[in-house]
């Protein structure tokens, strides 16, 4: 570069370099300094700064050729939550909902909530998501919801006329300098967790006979969420096709015990069962009509009354997960299995670890990505590639095979 080149940079008592212009926009004068750039990085040598600063004197120059831009409103964060509830969420889920709530009551609100909008920096994000993950080590899915929120806030903004193009392109559309997440930490559990076949055994013993066994095979055998596991209905069960269909799940709602809409239309599915689930699923419908006749006194005095997907009332008879007596299953069933299995069998289950076992286990029986994907009711494929790259004993044991016929 000329020496002219560099007019306008300096240099920093510390070693870095700065700099600074000024230029005229409608008429007005707008200076500028810097001396970090927008992921707030020091400029470390003279030509990084002085190339930053032709960036930036660029486009405030472009700037100067555009009409006068429509005034940005001023408005706190706050504001725009509390709009964003009143207008923006509408059908949104129960469970997005409060989980919204939460983070913007426990979070967000006392750090960013009387912050202007257009004020907040994509550095100060950033410090944000890294305090989050590295000094109060939250989880990395958990800091993740962070990042979400902050998209759905500057969206907000940006669609009310709060922030301006420009801004919101930094924040959340440049790749270069959008807000993003830490990179991971070395010893962050992001893998599919799945059970080898001594485990499956143990788990196959433990299960056989007791209340949960039900819901344990259908989560073994078709890898449903807890949540759809419990939420499933009889009419929902088709026998003479082998077939399930997922169209709702159980949630608790203020207090009450729902079924509603599963989460994405991609979860909407039809899912096929084996020889041997299907041949379970037989032997228990036959065994609950004879529960109707032998225990019907009971089964109708102890059943629970919970408002289905369409808002009418449902009998807890109605569920594949009810026991003979007529009570209710609930998502909170498990929790003495899984306090059991860790204590008694130093097996550390969790429901959702038999989807992740089911998705390992087609994915190395080398099940075609498409079909997967669809029995599991990703919303993305790339969600049900990691079963594809997680290392499992069984894919070993496929590898292992596959190298002997080198």
């Amino acid at each position: 570069m000329s020496e002219q080149q560099f007019t306008g940079v300096y240099q920093l008592d510390n070693g870095y370099w700065g700099y600074r212009f000024t230029v005229v926009v409608n008429g007005k004068k707008k200076s500028q300094r810097r001396v970090q750039d927008e992921n707030g990085n020091p400029y470390t040598t003279k030509r990084k700064a002085a190339k930053a600063r032709a960036a930036a004197l660029t486009q405030e120059q472009a700037k100067a050729l555009l009409p006068p831009q429509k005034e940005v409103i001023k408005k706190t964060v706050s504001e725009i939550f509390a709009e964003y509830c009143e207008k923006g969420r509408n059908g949104k889920a129960y469970t997005t909902i409060k989980k919204q709530d939460s983070l913007w009551k426990n979070h967000l609100k006392n750090r960013f909530g009387s912050r202007i909008i257009d004020e907040i920096e994509v550095a100060e994000i950033q410090d944000y998501l890294e305090e989050l993950y590295y000094v109060e080590n939250r989880a990395y899915s958990y800091t993740e919801s962070f990042l979400k929120m902050f998209y759905l806030i500057f969206g907000q903004a940006y669609s009310r006329g709060y922030l301006s193009v420009d801004d919101y392109n930094k924040l959340c559309i440049n790749k270069d300098t959008k807000i993003h997440m830490p990179k991971v930490k070395t010893d962050e559990d992001l893998d599919i967790v799945y059970f080898n076949e001594k485990e499956m055994a143990t788990l196959d013993n433990y299960f056989k006979g007791t209340n949960a066994e039900t819901a344990y095979m259908l989560g073994k055998y078709c890898g449903l969420r807890i949540n759809e596991c419990y939420g499933l209905k009889w009419s929902n069960v088709d026998l003479k096709n082998g077939t399930i269909t997922i169209d709702r799940q159980m949630s608790y709602q203020e207090g009450l015990i729902k079924l509603i809409s599963v989460k994405t239309r991609n979860a909407r599915r039809t899912i096929y069962m084996n020889s041997k689930l299907l041949k379970y699923m037989k032997k228990l419908k036959k065994q609950q009509e004879q529960d109707k006749i032998e225990l019907a006194a009971q089964r109708q005095q102890n059943q629970s009354i919970i408002q289905d997907i369409d808002g009418q009332p449902l009998s807890s008879l109605d569920l594949v997960n009810s026991l003979p007596n007529g009570k209710i299953q609930t998502v909170n069933s498990m929790k003495y299995h899984s306090r059991t299995l860790k204590s008694d069998y130093q097996i550390m289950f969790k429901y959702h670890y038999l989807r992740h076992t089911y998705g390992t286990t087609l994915a190395a029986l080398n099940t075609p990505e498409y079909l997967l994907c669809n029995q599991m009711g990703h919303s993305s494929s790339n969600v049900t590639h990691k079963y594809y790259v997680a290392i499992s004993e069984i894919g070993v044991k496929e590898l292992i095979n596959n190298l002997e016929k080198l």
